[in-house]
């Protein structure tokens, strides 16, 4: 009975350990950390899939080629939008049967307000955004628009989408779960910006794509990882945000209030909270899934907390 006990407790200090037991409390690590479930969580990464990567979309400098385009289909003009397996009309030339094209549409932003201070200018500095919408095969090229038929339809496509040569797109290999240290400082590697979110939004989670002022001509490639990384200097510069730091943060027994940032205060006996000194904290993890010279499409892959338009990323090469 004593040998089957003690065999018992083995077994349950084996499965402890390969189970990542946490550390007694205030036990630090090599690095001189104290890693908690909070500060340095195991996440898991979320593998794109075929669909992630031919729907992201795309921010480019380079010119796209819209001299072939969609001018129609099967039932012109009472239907205007086309999915999967019905039929369209192609405008333009060279186009052979059996040929498949990738269904693209130029965008513009209708809302006029700016996610972050200077979006639209850094946006407009690095390219255009372009949507994925679909893919087509083409069956017939005996009329002036040729006929296809659509394979794979990201959503509906319109008369007036752009048809380039389709290319097929490299896989994300998958990606085990890994600790995730919240509040490591900068690693000084390649760093840049989210400048915008797919179809303008702004507050993005787990499996939502991003751009990034990042490309080929800085050396990323598809299948890096990014940190998404926010100081609390950038609530600072939010007009919504900003407003909790002029609330009240005192209790009413305290004999020295704090404040934040004097110049939204006046002066009390109490510390002054300097925003710019509180850590910087990770919010979440963004895979690149292609690339242009001066941009890359980007997924997150696991969120921590919201990832915004306008969070900061460094390439995290410890993955």
């Amino acid at each position: 009975m004593k040998k089957t006990g003690l065999l018992v407790l083995l077994l349950a200090t084996a499965v402890a350990a390969q189970q990542g037991a946490p550390l007694a409390a205030g036990t630090p690590d090599s690095s001189g950390i104290v890693p908690t479930s909070v500060s340095v969580p195991t996440v898991r990464y979320q593998t794109p899939t075929p669909a992630d990567l031919y729907c992201a979309g795309f921010l480019t400098s380079q010119s796209v080629p819209n001299a072939n385009f969609v001018d129609g289909g099967l039932q012109t003009p009472s239907t205007t939008k086309f999915s999967n397996g019905e039929m369209v009309y192609l405008a333009g030339t060279g186009y052979q049967a059996g040929q498949q094209y990738t269904i693209l549409r130029e965008l513009r932003d209708v809302n006029g307000n700016e996610l972050y201070p200077g979006q639209k200018k850094l946006v407009a500095s690095v390219g255009r955004p372009y949507a994925d919408i679909g893919r087509v095969r083409v069956l017939d090229t005996r009329s002036h628009s040729a006929v296809a038929q659509v394979e794979f339809s990201c959503d509906p496509i319109n008369p007036g989408d752009i048809a380039v040569p389709f290319v097929e797109k490299q896989p994300i290999a998958f990606h085990a779960p890994a600790h995730f240290d919240r509040f490591a400082p900068s690693s000084n590697k390649l760093s840049g910006r989210i400048v915008l979110g797919k179809d303008f939004d702004g507050t993005l989670g787990t499996g939502m794509k991003l751009y990034m002022n990042l490309g080929s001509n800085q050396g990323v490639k598809t299948g890096d990882y990014f940190r998404a990384v926010r100081p609390y200097s950038s609530d600072l510069a939010d007009p919504v945000d900003s407003l909790s730091f002029k609330a009240s943060t005192s209790e009413d027994t305290q004999k020295r209030p704090p404040s934040f940032e004097a110049k939204y205060f006046t002066k009390t006996n109490g510390p002054n909270i300097r925003v710019g000194d509180l850590p910087r904290r990770a919010v979440g993890e963004v895979v690149v899934l292609s690339v242009t010279p001066t941009t890359s499409t980007g997924m997150v892959v696991f969120a921590l907390e919201d990832v915004h338009a306008g969070d900061w990323v460094e390439l995290d090469e410890q993955q």
